[in-house]
C-alpha cells in the first residue's frame, strides 16, 4: 500500500503548463502562443513561442496586425510550434508530442508533420472555421498524425518568481 500524494498533475497538465509558460516569452501585444515538444517516454524534447527570427529585432519589426502587409507582423513571425521543431538539437522528432496552446495553422501542421511528430494536443482552437485551419486538419488526418483537445481541471497553479 502506497501513501504517495493523489492530488499530483497529470503528464497533460505538466506539459500544457510547459506550453503556456513559454507563450508568456511572447513580445506579441495580441496573441501569446506557446509549445512544449515531448518524447515518447515523456521527456521535454523543445520548446517554442511565437516571435521574430533570430537577429530580427523585436522593436524594428511590426507587431501590427492589419495595415500595409509589410507593416503588419504576419510576414516575419514564427510560430511556436515552427520554434519549437527548429530549436531541436537532438535528431529526430519521430513518434513524439507536441502540446500548443492554439490549434495549428496549415503551415505548422506542414512542419508537425514532416518532424514526424504523430500526436498534438492543443488547448484552444480560436480559429476553427479559417480556411488554414481546415486545411491544417485535412492535412493531419491524411497524414495520420493525430489530435486533440486537452480537457482543462480547472487546478489553479500559482508560482512565485
Amino acid at each position: 500500500m502506497s501513501d504517495k500524494r493523489q492530488d499530483y498533475i497529470s503528464w497533460d497538465e505538466y506539459f500544457m503548463g510547459v506550453a503556456k509558460l513559454s507563450g508568456m516569452r511572447s513580445k506579441d501585444p495580441n496573441t501569446q502562443v506557446g509549445s512544449c515538444i515531448v518524447s515518447e517516454d515523456h521527456k521535454i524534447l523543445s520548446m517554442g513561442y511565437n516571435g521574430f527570427p533570430k537577429g530580427c529585432s523585436d522593436d524594428e519589426f511590426p507587431w501590427a496586425r492589419e495595415g500595409d502587409p509589410l507593416d503588419n507582423k504576419y510576414f516575419y513571425v514564427t510560430h511556436s510550434e515552427l520554434n519549437a521543431i527548429l530549436n531541436y538539437r537532438g535528431g529526430s522528432l519521430e513518434g513524439a508530442t507536441i502540446y500548443v496552446s492554439m490549434f495549428p495553422c496549415n503551415e505548422c501542421a506542414k512542419a508537425i508533420i514532416q518532424s514526424g511528430i504523430k500526436t498534438i494536443v492543443y488547448e484552444n482552437d480560436k480559429y476553427i472555421m479559417e480556411p488554414s485551419t481546415i486545411a491544417s486538419k485535412k492535412m493531419l488526418d491524411a497524414a495520420g498524425v493525430r489530435y486533440y483537445q486537452y480537457s482543462p481541471v480547472g487546478r489553479t497553479i500559482e508560482i512565485e518568481l
